[in-house]
């Protein structure tokens, strides 16, 4: 296939993002519906978080098994596990170190805080650029980026899978990445659905900053079959993939933070859920394809 063709369905698979953005521009989202959705976008996360990690593994797995039939030695064991650990600890540590360093922009803690008293308006007229931002929206920016990461894995498949002109394993693999890509962007924009002022207000984001945000989390999807259409690399796909499982692992983190503090455990039981039936259903397209 064409690399025109090819970035088309890039494309495709990665705009389909953008159609859970509106949920982020609700007006007055009741408490209980601002925790439910929380609690689904956790879900929707941990499911990414499993099936980053499975795909990761897979290089080391298959290593370890050649090493048992005497087919391989335990040189790309090592290897593999190297990116592994490397890119989950950059991953999620990066975040770690990135909070400390808006905590001392900022001068709050280091964990998010939603409701009232969260940012007055002179605080964020003081500050320029993503210190400005409150903490919801920059937990959105976090989960944008590491869904980024992990749609800029599915884009190297498409382009490889392409590039070698399986063209129906390529177009189902668009069709299950873009049901992917849909509720992720749902889990970029649910933690704003609590951004509320001094007031107990609802902020409501922009256009302009949901499709920026649409933009981090989707458009690797069509870099990397850019990139996968060029060549494969089972090494970069690792990287990229234990770097999406490490950002992604410390949102959720942060997101059950949030649920906790509202003594909810319902609402996050049946939020999770749905979240995880969400995300393992779209997966199972891209099953149906043998990928």
């Amino acid at each position: 296939m064409g690399l025109t063709k090819t970035l088309l369905l890039g494309l495709i698979a990665g705009v389909t993002i953008v159609i859970g953005l509106p949920i982020g521009r609700l007006r007055s989202p009741m408490p209980s519906l601002r925790l439910f959705l929380n609690a689904t976008a956790v879900g929707v996360l941990v499911f990414l978080v499993w099936d980053v990690l499975s795909h990761a593994w897979e290089p080391i797995d298959t290593a370890l098994g050649k090493t048992h039939d005497h087919t391989g030695g335990y040189g790309p064991v090592w290897g593999y596990g190297a990116l592994f650990v490397g890119g989950l600890s950059v991953g999620l540590l990066s975040l770690v170190g990135y909070e400390r360093f808006m905590a001392r922009e900022t001068g709050r803690q280091v964990a998010p805080r939603f409701g009232p008293g969260a940012m007055s308006v002179t605080e964020a007229g003081a500050r320029a650029g993503v210190a400005a931002w409150s903490p919801a929206k920059r937990l959105a920016l976090m989960i944008a980026i590491g869904i980024g990461l992990h749609n800029f894995a599915e884009g190297l498949a498409i382009g490889q899978s392409a590039a070698s002109n399986e063209v129906a394993l390529a177009t189902l693999l668009v069709i299950g990445f873009a049901l992917h890509n849909a509720t992720e962007g749902f889990g970029i924009v649910a933690p704003l659905a609590a951004d509320v002022d001094e007031a107990g207000n609802t902020r409501r984001p922009s256009w302009g900053f949901l499709l920026t945000m649409a933009l981090i989390g989707g458009g690797p999807t069509f870099v990397g079959t850019w990139v996968g259409h060029g060549f494969t690399s089972e090494a970069v796909s690792v990287v990229f993939l234990t770097l999406a499982a490490g950002s992604i692992l410390y949102v959720v983190i942060q997101l059950i933070g949030v649920a906790a503090k509202a003594r909810r455990n319902d609402l996050l039981a049946y939020g999770l859920l749905l979240g995880l039936l969400a995300g393992f259903i779209t997966d199972a397209v891209v099953t149906a394809a043998g990928a």
